[in-house]
């Protein structure tokens, strides 16, 4: 028996999740992908703090989201795993530290560096990182796609706005190439729950200039951001 006082479970009428979970997790794509969802007639479930559709198909799919931040990804997560899920692709924004990965590159983490106080509740022998078999398929699926994908390792932070500039350097001399908000955590609960989790995100800043240099308010990245969503929803239709 669990010690936790509150085990996630699915309760009378909620949705039972049969397939792959696409989540996403910034506000900013929230209405361009809930009307996509609409205009493919997606049905939609309740989850109580975000936003959960069934895409009709030859294999059903769902999409979830917005949950920006560790905490409120995590929650998600562990809902969308009590209903079924057992494959998850996230798609997400981060901001770029290194020169060789700008804004506009579509990057898959390989691990994570956890500064996000979500994932220590959730006690693993290994650094987060993606599920293995997952993400490779989904890199060669995005290359066939015809986008430039780059791997590496990120940095997942609760703290935006003290991001400061030695940090920056000097994970970027570490090889750290990027930082987030979720993705330590969410990949930390996906494997105690054992259940398979990659993730692709867009690069929406640059932070290694003098000054910082974000392009995630322009027409073009939000265009390309659901673009990316989109594909992404292509790959989870033909998960194994």
């Amino acid at each position: 028996m669990s010690d936790t006082v509150i085990e996630p479970s699915r309760l009378q009428g909620e949705a039972a999740i049969t397939g792959p979970v696409l989540l996403f997790v910034n506000p900013g794509d929230s209405a361009r992908i809930i009307k996509a969802a609409r205009e493919l007639n997606g049905k939609k479930h309740f989850l109580f703090h975000s936003n959960l559709f069934e895409i009709p198909g030859q294999r059903p799919i769902f999409w979830a989201g917005p949950a920006l931040g560790a905490p409120a990804a995590v929650i998600a997560l562990e809902k969308l795993i009590a209903l079924g899920c057992k494959d998850v692709i996230v798609h997400g924004w981060c901001g770029s530290l290194v020169a060789g990965l700008q804004a506009g590159a579509v990057f898959l983490p390989t691990w994570a560096l956890s500064e996000e106080g979500t994932s220590a509740h959730y006690p693993l022998a290994s650094p987060p990182a993606p599920h293995g078999d997952l993400s490779r398929q989904l890199a060669k699926f995005l290359r066939q796609c015809g986008y430039a994908v780059q791997e590496g390792p990120i940095w997942t932070t609760d703290a935006p706005y003290r991001e400061t500039r030695k940090k920056v350097q000097d994970y970027g001399r570490r090889g750290i190439m990027a930082v987030d908000m979720e993705f330590s955590a969410l990949s930390t609960v996906a494997a105690y729950r054992g259940v398979n989790l990659t993730a692709a995100m867009l690069v929406s800043d640059e932070l290694y200039h003098d000054a910082w240099r974000p392009i995630y308010a322009s027409k073009a990245f939000q265009k390309k951001s659901l673009e990316i969503f989109l594909a992404l929803s292509s790959f989870a239709c033909n998960v194994a």
